[in-house]
């Protein structure tokens, strides 16, 4: 279980095919922290720590996982958020994430406003997946506030301290994205559809 609160922005070192498999190396400030078997969202795809080094560790991303998210686009080099799961006598200070994807997103719209940043995405609302004005979403990892809805895309506002400390800064129009529907939304949906 996770907040969509980032800790820390990190950055890919290296990327092992095995099989059907990717196996992402990640350096970050907190690796040295992290041990062999915890979870840890990476741009919001929970992944088990396979194996550390002093200041990296390794992740493995199977096919179902690399499908879903936008895991498959990483190279060296990219930025990652990431974050550590919640402790159960913390603050939950963003949303109630799971670290399970549902889908990818496409960013058709940023707009530096004066003072903020307003980013619009656009995903298949095939799959049953829904947001509301108001309303909670998680995007790369990043819990988010949705200030724009409709069937098929919606829009949020950043604030300079996201942008600087997330890697939304990298994110254009044409990037695809992670997306994690609010949890409640999809259980409401998915009884409402019944």
């Amino acid at each position: 279980m996770f907040t969509g609160i980032i800790e820390t922005l990190a950055e890919v070192k290296n990327i092992v095919a095995e099989g059907t498999n990717l196996h992402f190396t990640i350096e970050s400030a907190i690796s040295n922290e992290l041990k062999i078997d915890q979870s840890v969202a990476h741009n919001g795809v929970c992944l088990t720590v396979v194996s550390l080094t002093e200041n990296s560790h390794t992740v493995t991303a199977i096919q179902e996982t690399l499908e879903k998210s936008s895991m498959q686009h990483l190279k060296v080099g990219s930025k990652v958020n990431l974050e550590r799961c919640m402790q159960m006598n913390g603050r939950l200070d963003g949303h109630i994430v799971q670290g399970h994807v549902d889908q990818t997103a496409t960013c058709i719209k940023r707009v530096e406003l004066d003072g903020s940043w307003e980013y619009r995405f656009k995903y298949d609302a095939g799959n049953g997946n829904v947001t509301v004005e108001k309303g909670s979403v998680c995007v790369n990892g990043i819990s988010l506030t949705v200030v724009g809805s409709e069937k098929d895309e919606f829009s949020v506002f950043i604030i300079p301290y996201t942008f600087e400390h997330t890697n939304l800064h990298e994110v254009n129009v044409g990037d695809i994205v992670n997306i994690e529907f609010d949890i409640i939304g999809k259980y409401v949906a998915r009884l409402v559809n019944r």
